[in-house]
């Protein structure tokens, strides 16, 4: 089955959009210059108008239809980074103990970094035990600002 392509801009860079009928199966973003596509193939417009709104403010989860490809253990681990709720964050320990072995933390941090669909499967919503932000294929600063976007500060009120 062909895979397609979309590109679209967002706060953090060029988001690359990989996708066939079966789902999409690969989010990155980029600082380089694409040219952005103008007609979105029909299997890619639904994440294509979600991850727009999610940049917007406007949408805290994703529905369309993904197509996660790797070993069983990755996957695993991706179907529990699903569970993470927008606005949260885990500790890769605390992930590890999700997945029933407190051990794992290497081998989950490493399918966490090998995720494939970037805010999706919110990777980005995990942080080291001491709350610091670790590790991060986007780049750290990229991370900082999806958690704050998912979580902004709130004014607090003078009176």
């Amino acid at each position: 089955m062909e895979e397609e392509q979309a590109f679209i801009r967002s706060a953090l860079g060029t988001i690359v959009i990989v996708g066939c009928a079966k789902g999409v199966s690969k989010i990155t973003i980029t600082d380089v210059e694409i040219e952005l596509s103008i007609n979105i193939p029909n299997n890619l417009r639904d994440a294509v108008q979600q991850l727009k709104d999610y940049f917007e403010g406007k949408r805290t989860y994703f529905d369309f239809k993904i197509h996660l490809k790797g070993t069983a253990f990755q996957n695993k681990v991706w179907k529990e980074l699903q569970k993470i709720p927008f606005g949260k964050t885990v500790s890769y320990h605390q992930l590890s103990l999700r997945l029933g072995d407190a051990k794992a933390i290497r081998a989950v941090a490493n399918a966490n970094g090998k995720n494939p669909l970037w805010i999706v499967v919110p990777c980005h919503r995990v942080i080291g035990s001491d709350g610091s932000l670790t590790g991060y294929a986007g780049g750290l600063w990229r991370k900082k600002w999806l958690l704050d976007h998912e979580n902004p500060v709130k004014q607090q009120s003078l009176f």
